[in-house]
Formats: C-alpha cells, structure tokens, sequence
C-alpha cells in the first residue's frame, strides 16, 4: 500500500512569542515494513535532521526572533508492507520495560492485566488484551488531555488513541513484557478515527509486534510509523516551549490517500 502523508499545523499566538522551540518527530524512516519513497519538511527555516535516543529522525526548530504564529507541514510518499506483521530491530528492548508517569501500572492496571492474560505473555494473550482494553476505554473524543496517564484514564473508562496505547503499554510492561508507544498516521475510511494516531508495540520473540487498541487491529497493514518511545512524550510530532504569547490557538489538518483516491482527512481546531 503507498500512502500520501500532508500535514499542517499551524500556532497563533495572543501576542508576540519572544523565542520558542520546536521538536519534530515528523520524518519516517525506513524498516522492514515502510520504505520512504519522498519526503519533506516545510518549515520557517531550515534545520538538520538528528537521530534522538529511541532511534526516530528528529528536527529541532528554533526561533529566537519574535513571531505571532507558526506554520509546520510535513509531506510525502511511504511504501507500506501490508503482509509483515513484526518487525527486528539491533537495539534492546530492556529500556521500553521501564514505567513512566504516563505509563505507571496502578494496582487497578495489574490486577486487569493479570485476569486478562492469566499468566500468558504470547501474542494471542496480548491480542486478548487488547480488545478487552478496548472495551474497557471507550474512545471518546476531548474526555481526556495529553498528559493524562495510563491510570486515570483507566480508572475514568473513557480517552484516545494516545490513552488507549498507554493503558496497553502499561499493561504490557506489568507483565514483563517490554513495550513502547508509537505515533504515525493510519490510513481508514471511518471519519470518526483521526489520520493522525498512535498505537504500541510490544516485543514478542525477538521482534515488535503492533496493537492498535483504538481500532483492534493486531497487524498494522494501515499505519505509517513516525516515532516511538517510552510514552507520548518522547514519540509525539511536535512537542515545544516557548516564552511569551499568551493565549495559543492551534490549527492541524491531516490528509492521509492511497493514490488516487483521498481516503481520510481530519481537521482538528482548538484553542
């Protein structure tokens, strides 16, 4: 499958930023299932491409002169292996066994994760878990924000795609299973489900293997991966800083088609 990737975001500002900083985690890089056919960056200046911890292609955007808004866009072709259902990787994956705040499994999260894969830890066993996580959390746009952890969307049933990994990830993590958060775009007809995602991926003999919570999908023949890490905080597309401005006002648009035929497109607002 050849996905076409354009994304755009664009930040307003009350007032004027003095300076800010951008990281980007909007650049695939190719693996065993994505071959990256073109890609490209638009942004206010141009910045060098860098390899972060976790491996994933990252551009830090500086500004240090005064701005009212910024424009960031991402765009291009991925070749997508619809058939390969794992992928091996050289790294460890003894790092992504490590809690965070947004991954911590509570006591709630253990003893759930434990009844669901009755002391299993195969694919099938997770497989099990995650439909009964998505049962469990329903999806429910804006019942959740982006530093919302694992257990307290686990305890409110409700969240996103990003709590749906969490909770996986934590429960993964419970068991001994090393785990890790990914976000990309997915590919799908249903309006409801934005283009961009995130789902986890947890490693099972000797190679990761994909869970999609949100979607119940244990072959990931729809996603284009962008970034991994511990949790969102280390894998999201863009996370900054910045000093002034005030009130900010965020625009994204997403429109992920497998040629010729536009597939899905999203527009988020908020402020």
């Amino acid at each position: 499958m050849r996905l076409s990737i354009s994304h755009q975001t664009t930040y307003r500002y009350d007032d004027q930023v003095r300076a800010s900083i951008q990281y980007l985690r909007l650049t695939p890089h190719d693996s065993e299932r994505q071959k990256v056919l073109s890609w490209h960056l638009d942004l206010p200046r141009p910045v060098r491409a860098q390899i972060d911890p976790f491996g994933n292609i990252l551009h830090v955007l500086s500004l240090e002169e005064p701005h009212e808004a910024i424009i960031i866009g991402a765009r291009g072709q991925v070749d997508i292996d619809e058939t390969r259902e794992a992928e091996h990787e050289v790294g460890s994956a003894l790092p992504f066994l490590r809690f965070t705040r947004l991954t911590e499994a509570d006591e709630a999260i253990r003893e759930f994760s434990s009844r669901q894969c009755r002391k299993r830890t195969d694919r099938s066993a997770l497989i099990d878990l995650m439909h009964a996580l998505n049962q469990h959390i329903a999806y429910t746009p804006g019942a959740t924000e982006v530093h919302t952890s694992a257990a307290e969307a686990f305890a409110g049933r409700t969240g996103v795609c990003q709590d749906h990994a969490h909770a996986f990830v934590a429960c993964a993590r419970s068991l001994g299973i090393p785990a890790r958060y990914v976000s990309g775009y997915l590919c799908s007809e249903d309006a409801d489900h934005l283009s961009s995602h995130a789902w986890a991926e947890a490693w099972l003999d000797d190679a990761w293997y994909s869970f999609d919570v949100t979607n119940r999908l244990a072959v990931p023949e729809r996603h284009l991966k962008l970034a991994v890490g511990l949790d969102y905080l280390d894998a999201c597309p863009v996370r900054g800083m910045r000093r002034g401005g005030g009130g900010e006002y965020m625009h994204a648009k997403v429109v992920v088609s497998t040629a010729p035929r536009v597939i899905t497109q999203m527009q988020v607002q908020h402020q």
